[in-house]
């Protein structure tokens, strides 16, 4: 059994709490590339303090099928589990992001965990079943105007093309104008909400 000393130059090499390393965007993208690392930031984020394990899992699986906890399967349960036990949380550990006690099951916060803030959704509602994507945010709910208008605008050029008599008689420079007019009006509504 050999003992191991420490020199001043491998002390200062420790990273402490209070001066925590930047991490470059390169690392930070790289991290947040597996939705379940995210997922599990998300959580660590909603979430003050340690967290079991156990609790972070069911959480993440839980986002990742779309369902409730209550709803979720063992199989469900499990797969994600492993998958953070032995790959996403140590990672994330090792790179000071979090704080992860293996054998007690507990995760936390670490001291670069606050670089990964800007980059993922949290949820407003504060309903922590719901999966961050489905929620409508900003301009997710004026696609479906859009879609409708073109769906509108389509279906009155067709009539008119096809000489069904309702559209027939719509003078053309009125058909493209009013088109013109409802985009205008959706298009402002977007703007000023």
């Amino acid at each position: 059994m050999s003992a191991t000393t420490k020199t001043p130059s491998d002390e200062s090499a420790v990273v402490t709490d209070e001066s925590p390393n930047e991490l470059s965007k390169d690392k930070i993208f790289h991290i947040l590339q597996t939705q379940r690392r995210r997922d599990a930031l998300r959580y660590l984020k909603e979430n003050d303090g340690p967290v079991e394990m156990r609790d972070l899992a069911e959480q993440v699986a839980a986002w990742e099928n779309d369902t409730t906890l209550q709803a979720l399967t063992s199989d469900q349960r499990q797969r994600v589990y492993i998958a953070l036990y032995q790959s996403h949380l140590p990672k994330l550990d090792n790179e000071g992001i979090i704080k992860y006690n293996q054998s007690r099951g507990i995760v936390e916060r670490g001291p670069l965990a606050d670089q990964f803030d800007p980059y993922l959704k949290t949820l407003e509602t504060g309903d922590p079943n719901l999966k961050a994507d489905t929620k409508v945010e900003g301009n997710d709910h004026w696609f479906h105007y859009y879609r409708w208008a073109t769906v509108a605008s389509a279906g009155t050029f067709m009539g008119a093309w096809m000489n069904i008599p309702l559209f027939s008689t719509i003078p053309s420079h009125l058909l493209g104008a009013s088109i013109v007019m409802l985009y205008a009006t959706i298009s402002t509504a977007h703007f000023f909400r």
